[in-house]
C-alpha cells in the first residue's frame, strides 16, 4: 500500500490516505479541480528514513502542505515570514540556526532570535 495526498485547486494538501493505486484510479472520490498525488511516508528533507530507498517528493505530505509541481515536492507551511525555503530539502529554515547546546528554544519573530523555552 502507498500513501496519497489529495491536492486542491490551490495546490494545498487537504487529505492524506493509505491506498493502493487501483483504489485511487477507480474508486477514490476526487472533487472537481483536485488530484491525488503519491507521497512517501519515509521521505523527509529530501532524504529517506530507510536505507537504500530513494525518497519521493522530498517530504511526506501533511494536511496544509503545498504541492509544488515544478519542484515535484511537498512543502510544509512557512512557520514565520523571515524563514526561507531550502531548495534542496524543501524545508523552511530560520535566519539564525537553532542552538546546539541541548536546551529547548522557541523562535521569536519580532527579535529574530531563539529564546530559551520556559
Amino acid at each position: 500500500m502507498n500513501c496519497f495526498a489529495l491536492i486542491d485547486q490551490n495546490d494545498v494538501v487537504v487529505d492524506v490516505i493509505v491506498a493502493d493505486q487501483d483504489f485511487i484510479d477507480n474508486h477514490a472520490k476526487t472533487p472537481d479541480g483536485c488530484e491525488w498525488v503519491e507521497t512517501d511516508r519515509d521521505a523527509w528533507e529530501g532524504e529517506s528514513l530507510r536505507e537504500n530507498h530513494t525518497p519521493l517528493r522530498k517530504n511526506f505530505a501533511g494536511i496544509g502542505f503545498t504541492y509544488d509541481a515544478a519542484r515535484d515536492a511537498f512543502i510544509p507551511p512557512q512557520p514565520y515570514p523571515s524563514w526561507t525555503l531550502n531548495e534542496t530539502s524543501c524545508i523552511w529554515e530560520p535566519p539564525v540556526p537553532y542552538p546546539t547546546d541541548g536546551k529547548r528554544y522557541n523562535w521569536n519573530e519580532d527579535t529574530q532570535q531563539w529564546e530559551i523555552k520556559d
